[in-house]
């Protein structure tokens, strides 16, 4: 086991909390936090028995983390990632990695120049079941992809009834059900069969009351020779998350609410299955967390680096500008202002 690592929280909001929990589950990490509301970082460093807790980043950062951890709302991370990475800290960014471009270029050149790992939070990358369902599509054991289809879904106000007060009822802040759930999803259907370089896409604000946001998405997609169609929605009574990957050879199938993948081969013939324990949320984000600092300590590479977020963050706002202008979006890097 490698030495224990000083780790600094940014923002202790729900998922900055989590951050702790789960940072301090995986035994190697010695934990400090920054938050600017008095009363919550007072609660927090209680609960979690934090005794370095700064209300300001320079303050924290002067503590000399090996590592930051931002949990702030998404117009924030990359100006919060570029002053932790001038002083040589680490990073793990909460997703979406911005709301825009502006400074990622500036953010990339001080990581490459003083060979930090810089790690964007899509903690699907981090689960077992996905990983197995992965190596078995990039095996080629089902022959070539053709077709992806995710369809996705869970009630808001039920698992997160304050949505109202926080970043979620502004696109500004990374709200909306693009930025704040599809963004996942989006993340892990490149992860499984490539990049998306045009898309389509319609969404609205069906259900979900007191915000001015999108609830319902569809998106059309283009994965190169890939066709994707990605749905979700977050009012439906179920909480359901499945992702079908159709190849030449066979399916492939995630179902997150089932923790398990399944296949076939033959036309209409037995599913088969690989199943895996009962997975807690906690457990998904401790083992991201054991896996940023295996990539700090040069164990393993990043689950998701500053350019596959990049290039989620693209789809992010391609998404967005197809229902505002209407028609099809074309994904191409040198647009995006990103090196």
């Amino acid at each position: 086991m490698s030495e224990r690592k000083s780790i600094l929280i940014v923002g202790v909001g729900s998922i900055g909390e989590r951050h702790v929990r789960c940072f301090a589950a995986t035994g190697r990490a010695n934990l400090s936090l920054c938050e600017v509301n008095p009363a919550l970082r007072a609660k927090i460093a209680d609960r979690y028995g934090i005794e370095r807790a700064f209300s300001t980043i320079e303050e924290a950062l002067d503590a000399g983390p090996d590592a930051v951890v931002i949990c702030t709302p998404a117009h924030l991370h990359i100006p919060l990632a570029a002053t932790a990475a001038r002083v040589g800290a680490h990073l793990l960014i909460e997703k979406p990695l911005s709301t825009g471009f502006e400074g990622l270029d500036v953010l990339q050149e001080e990581c490459a120049r003083r060979r930090l790992t810089a790690v964007v939070g899509y903690v699907y990358r981090a689960h077992p079941t996905l990983s197995a369902m992965r190596e078995a599509l990039r095996s080629g054991r089902f022959g070539e992809p053709v077709q992806i289809v995710a369809e996705c879904g869970q009630n808001l106000p039920f698992h997160r009834p304050a949505y109202r007060d926080t970043y979620y009822k502004d696109r500004a802040t990374g709200g909306g059900a693009v930025q704040d759930a599809l963004t996942h999803i989006i993340n892990l259907g490149e992860w499984l069969v490539g990049p998306i370089d045009r898309l389509v896409a319609d969404f609205d604000d069906l259900v979900i009351e007191g915000v001015n946001v999108e609830d319902t998405v569809h998106v059309i997609t283009r994965h190169g020779r890939v066709m994707g169609c990605f749905s979700l929605n977050q009012h439906q009574a179920p909480n359901a998350t499945t992702i079908t990957v159709n190849c030449r050879r066979g399916t492939a199938r995630f179902g997150l609410h089932e923790n398990r993948w399944r296949w076939m081969t033959e036309p209409d013939g037995p599913w088969h299955e690989e199943a895996f324990g009962p997975l807690e949320r906690d457990t998904l984000f401790t083992l991201q967390a054991d896996a940023f600092l295996d990539a700090v300590n040069r164990l393993r590479p990043p689950l998701c680096t500053l350019a596959d977020a990049a290039q989620t963050l693209r789809v992010n706002l391609a998404i967005l500008a197809s229902v505002a202008e209407g028609g099809w979006r074309s994904i191409h890097t040198a647009e995006a202002g990103d090196v």
